[in-house]
């Protein structure tokens, strides 16, 4: 597999020293954990969104982005997940990278400094020429959509 550069930034680094980089745990992992940068355990209560500081920014080279995916353990185990699964970090954003959490369990679910509580995934992005037209090429499936094929 090639790497490709991603530039990494603690935000303040004398109060983040303690944090975790993002790194991927096998060797063939698609995703790299990404620590929560807390100051103080919080507490998720079922239906909770929060958004998760990280401590870090990030330049992603033109033509890429960052998805932010679940963890899918939090997520089966306590419900834990991405608000707006996948989210996108940009390739123009220099801010604070921050995960959007939601609870979907039936439990309080604690975050502690240095949990585990997303991936992020390096993706390479294709950007849409739009072309209007006055008709679309015909397919077999056509309109069908949502259930269209059964269960």
């Amino acid at each position: 597999m090639q790497a490709v550069t991603v530039y990494f930034r603690w935000l303040d680094p004398a109060r983040d020293s303690d944090l975790p980089l993002p790194a991927y745990h096998s060797e063939l992992a698609a995703g790299m954990d990404v620590a929560a940068a807390v100051a103080e355990p919080l507490v998720l209560e079922p239906g909770d969104i929060r958004l998760i500081p990280t401590g870090f920014a990030v330049a992603i080279p033109a033509g890429h982005e960052l998805q932010v995916r679940p963890r899918s353990g939090l997520a089966v185990k306590h419900g834990i997940t991405i608000i707006n699964s996948p989210g996108t970090i940009d390739a123009d954003y220099r801010g604070e990278v921050k995960i959007g959490l939601i609870n979907l369990g039936q439990q309080p679910f604690t975050i502690r400094r240095q949990d585990r509580i997303a991936q992020l995934v390096l993706a390479p992005v294709c950007r849409a020429d739009l072309r209007v037209v006055s008709d679309l090429d015909a397919t077999a499936r056509q309109d069908g959509g949502f259930g269209h094929t059964g269960i």
